[in-house]
């Protein structure tokens, strides 16, 4: 798939200008053009419902957008919960996906209407002492092992996963959950990440839906919603082939039909797919800063893992445009660096790209998802801001870049602190 960028160097060097570098600018028609995407794949199922995970880029002016589009949201926090209500949604538009819950987190939750969805059968004691048991739960299911394509860097295998409950687990909690007056039940699982085997859906679908008609008929329940989780990949390489999103549609809806339609029964789909929709809509933007000559050439940027941890976290690749360069530009072979004191602040290994020179402008691709939330300050750097990229190529600011006070701002909390910038 070949890597593009939806604006030109003339509009990055005007965006530099007014904002300065590093920033994150996000492709707001190519975000909707893509939820519309899932949304049509699922519309045949009457209660889809797209819950965006907040974690993947927790700014209001995203989560808006997204709502906007029909989009719900999954939580995983107390701040995660109030920014989907300051978007405007309640109810089981929300759903709490969350671990070693605190009670002031199900407080939250329940108070939102939302949808609990709970990781553990320890935690339904925990949910009662917190928050009460509200009508509607939802449980989350480990099955162990589910073939190749959900071992990865980031999940790791299932049987070392810290989510979910045995199926020995899962029954007993809702059967427990049952005789507490729950009446609305559902199923969740999710079981790789960035994965572009476009059967993984379908696959899974299959588990969940003979699951779920197995529970009906060993306890009475009926389940009434089925979370897919996540999993759904981008292709974060140029050689990777995207998923056809509206064939995985079509290839759920034949084992529904297969295997709950017989049964009799009629089940909400949810799913969470943050990567595939905001992924690759999403571009840090910076600055070469420096070069370095040793035994390498390094070339330096302006944007260090504090703004995108991927690279360093996972060795995830990025691709990297150089803005501006003409084809058939000599290249060169480099790693491109941040300011770290740590040597896999790294954005790229050993990448060829065009020859850059002092201020040239990068692009980091695919950084929509999992990006500049995951930052931090290491070495007191401080978190770029984002921007909204509009169709006629205006952009807004959605977050600005933290400054000095913003690092302080928690320093010294029983005297004052004054520094001199």
């Amino acid at each position: 798939m070949e890597k593009t960028v939806p604006f030109t160097l003339k509009q990055a060097t005007s965006w530099r200008e007014r904002f300065g570098t590093p920033f994150y600018v996000y492709d707001e028609e190519g975000i909707r053009r893509t939820v519309r995407d899932v949304r049509k794949a699922f519309s045949w199922n009457k209660g889809f419902c797209e819950c965006f995970a907040v974690k993947a880029a927790p700014t209001p002016a995203i989560i808006r957008l997204l709502a906007s589009e029909g989009c719900g949201t999954d939580c995983a926090s107390v701040s995660e919960i109030v920014l989907s209500k300051a978007a405007g949604l309640t109810g089981n538009r929300i759903v709490l996906t969350s671990n070693e819950t605190s009670d002031e987190t199900y407080r939250t939750a329940v108070r939102a209407g939302a949808i609990i969805n709970l990781d553990d059968i320890t935690q339904i004691d925990v949910l009662e002492r917190a928050a009460g048991i509200p009508p509607f739960v939802c449980l989350r299911y480990n099955p162990g092992s589910f073939g190749e394509n959900t071992t990865s860097s980031i999940m790791g295998h299932l049987s070392d996963s810290k989510y979910g409950m045995t199926g020995d687990q899962l029954l007993e909690a809702y059967a427990r959950l049952r005789d507490k007056g729950v009446k609305h039940f559902g199923l969740h699982c999710m079981l790789a990440s960035c994965c572009l085997d476009e059967s993984y859906y379908p696959s899974l679908a299959r588990m969940m839906f003979s699951l779920a008609v197995e529970i009906r008929n060993k306890l009475g329940i009926s389940i009434e919603m089925v979370d897919f989780g996540g999993g759904v990949g981008i292709p974060y390489r140029p050689e990777e082939k995207p998923v056809d999103i509206l064939k995985v549609g079509e290839d759920v809806r034949k084992v529904y039909e297969e295997v709950l339609v017989p049964a009799g029964m009629d089940v909400a789909i949810y799913t969470e797919m943050a990567r595939y929709i905001t992924g690759p809509h999403g571009y840090l933007v910076t600055s070469v800063r420096g070069f370095k000559h040793i035994y390498r050439e390094y070339v330096g940027v302006d944007a260090s893992a504090c703004d995108l941890i991927r690279p360093a976290m996972y060795g995830a690749y990025h691709h990297v445009t150089v803005l501006g360069a003409k084809e058939g530009s000599k290249t060169v072979t480099v790693d491109i660096c941040g300011s770290l004191c740590e040597n896999n602040d790294k954005f790229a290994v050993q990448r060829t790209i065009p020859e850059v020179k002092m201020g040239d402008i990068l692009v980091i691709h695919d950084a929509g998802a999992h990006g500049r939330s995951m930052g931090y300050n290491y070495n007191g750097l401080l978190r770029c801001g984002e921007l909204l990229m509009h169709a006629d190529g205006s952009v807004t600011m959605i977050r600005r870049g933290e400054s000095l006070d913003d690092l302080f701002a928690t320093f010294d909390v029983d005297k004052e602190f004054s520094y001199d910038a």
